[in-house]
C-alpha cells in the first residue's frame, strides 16, 4: 500500500472509531432532559401492634377426609319447631318431656316447651357471668359460665341455687355420659369431671387423623359417643370419648343461614327415651328435628 493512501486509510478509521464513541455516549445520555428515573426502593410496611382479625365465615370446611377414618353424614329435617330467637344459645339439653336451656348474652336458664318454643321457667344470671354448657345429672341441672371459671348447680324442678363448683379453664360446652360430666373449654381438650366433687378425673386430646381438633362447643352424649358443635362451622363432629378420635362429621350446611356472624350453629340435644336429635343456634328462630344418613 502507498503512503498516501495508508495515511488517508488511518484517517478513515479514526474517524469511525471517534464516531462510534459518540454515539455510544449519546445513548447513555437521559431522555427528555431528565435524569434516569431510580429503581424502587422496597420497604416494609408498618406492622400493627396487633394485627386485625379477619371476620371470621360462615362457610364450612371442606368434608374431612376418609383417610382419617371419619365417616361423613347428611342431614333430613324432619320436623322444625319455634326457637326464641332472642336466645344465644350456649348450651342445650332434653329431658322427661322439656328442653333445658342455657344463653349467653343476655345469660339465663330456662325450662322450653319443645312443641310451641314457650319459654315455661326462667331465671336471669348475674351481669357479671356469661351462661355456657349445660347438662342434666339426676335430679339438677349443672350450668357453665364462660370466663369466671365457675359453674352453678340448680334443682332441676325449682331452679334454686344449690351450689356451685370452680374450674381452672374458660367454660364452653358441657355433657353427662351417666357416669363423668364430660366439659369443653374451646381447646382441643376434653376434660371428664366427678359429678359429685367436680373433680378432674381424666381428659381426651381431640384428633382428626393426626390434627387437633380446637374450638369444640356445645357437646351432647349420644349412644357412647359425643356430638360436638365447633364454633364458627356448620358441622357436627362425633367423638370417641375414650380415646378422642373423632368418628365422624355431620354436614348440616344451609340448615340455617343468618346474616349475622355470631348466630352459629349450636345446640344439640338428644332425646334417649325416643332417639330424636335436636340441633339450633345461636339466636336462631328454629329448632330441627332431624335425621342423619351416610354421605353418599
Amino acid at each position: 500500500m502507498k503512503k498516501q493512501y495508508g495515511a488517508a486509510a488511518i484517517f478513515v478509521l479514526a474517524v469511525l472509531v471517534v464516531g462510534a464513541l459518540a454515539f455510544s455516549l449519546s445513548s447513555l445520555a437521559p431522555r427528555n432532559g431528565s435524569s434516569p428515573t431510580p429503581s424502587p426502593t422496597q420497604t416494609s410496611s408498618p406492622t400493627n401492634s396487633a394485627s386485625p382479625s379477619a371476620s371470621p365465615t360462615l362457610t364450612p370446611t371442606p368434608t374431612p377426609s376418609t383417610s382419617n377414618g371419619a365417616k361423613t353424614y347428611t342431614y333430613k329435617i324432619v320436623k322444625t319447631y319455634p326457637h326464641d330467637p332472642n336466645a344465644f344459645t350456649e348450651g342445650l339439653v332434653f329431658d322427661n318431656g322439656f328442653l333445658y336451656e342455657s344463653t349467653g348474652e343476655s345469660s339465663s336458664l330456662r325450662r322450653v316447651d319443645l312443641e310451641s318454643g314457650n319459654v315455661l321457667q326462667e331465671i336471669n344470671l348475674p351481669q357479671e357471668y356469661f351462661g355456657e354448657g349445660l347438662t342434666v345429672v339426676n335430679d339438677s341441672l349443672i350450668q357453665l359460665t364462660w370466663q369466671n371459671h365457675i359453674g352453678f348447680i340448680y334443682d332441676k324442678s325449682t331452679f334454686n341455687l344449690l351450689g356451685n363448683f370452680s374450674y381452672p379453664t374458660e367454660g364452653w360446652g358441657l355433657t353427662y355420659d351417666g357416669n363423668r360430666l364430660i366439659m369443653s373449654d374451646g381447646s382441643s381438650n376434653l376434660t371428664f369431671l366427678d359429678p359429685t366433687t367436680f373433680q378432674k378425673v381424666g381428659q381426651a386430646s381431640v384428633h382428626d387423623g393426626n390434627t387437633p381438633l380446637t374450638d369444640i362447643n356445645e357437646l351432647e352424649y349420644v349412644n357412647g359417643d359425643v356430638y360436638a358443635n365447633i364454633w364458627l362451622q356448620q358441622k357436627i363432629a362425633i367423638i370417641n370419648p375414650q380415646n378422642g378420635a373423632v368418628k365422624g362429621w355431620i354436614d348440616l350446611s344451609g340448615i340455617y343461614q343468618s346474616n349475622n356472624i355470631d348466630d352459629v350453629l349450636n345446640g344439640i340435644a338428644y332425646d334417649s327415651a325416643t332417639g330424636r336429635l335436636f340441633v339450633t343456634g345461636k339466636d336462631w328462630p328454629n329448632l330441627y328435628q332431624i335425621t342423619i344418613t351416610p354421605k353418599v
